[in-house]
């Protein structure tokens, strides 16, 4: 069985408040929904393991990052969900279970944020952009440290 960081509670945690902080203050419209492809694998990693506390903190700090980049409460959560059910499923049918297809999931997320994003305010070429860069840098931080 291998054993990811977002496993670890007091790391998990670190990486809860790190998201939390870095979207408090800089609420500039570059950085979006930083981090929130990490937050999604700890989600994903979460519920699979059917880790409930840990569930229940990725939950909370989903709603602080829709809070301050103005989405509605509980659609990154409920977006989440929905990529877990149907959309994931999908792509462990072809292989069996390896490093890249986290980095897959982090991409299918954001996918859906950008169809969310649109939705919900409409979409331009810098909004895109900087959605764009925060799936690199979320594919960066996972890589680096997880």
């Amino acid at each position: 069985m291998t054993r990811n960081n977002l496993d670890n509670p007091v790391f998990l945690i670190i990486v809860l408040l790190i998201a939390i902080t870095i979207n408090s203050i800089a609420s500039i419209h570059f950085l979006l929904v930083t981090l929130s492809g990490i937050l999604f694998t700890a989600f994903y990693r979460s519920l699979k393991k059917r880790y409930l506390y840990s569930l229940i903190f990725v939950i909370i700090a989903f709603l602080f990052i829709e809070i301050n980049s103005g989405l509605k409460p509980f659609s990154l959560t409920l977006l989440s969900l929905f990529i877990y059910i149907f959309i994931l499923p999908k792509v462990d049918n072809f292989d069996s279970y390896n490093l890249i297809h986290s980095y897959i999931y982090i991409i299918f997320f954001y996918i859906g944020l950008v169809i969310l994003w649109t939705i919900s305010f409409g979409i331009d070429e810098r909004i895109f952009l900087a959605l764009v860069a925060n799936l690199i840098i979320d594919l960066l931080f996972f890589g680096a440290f997880l």
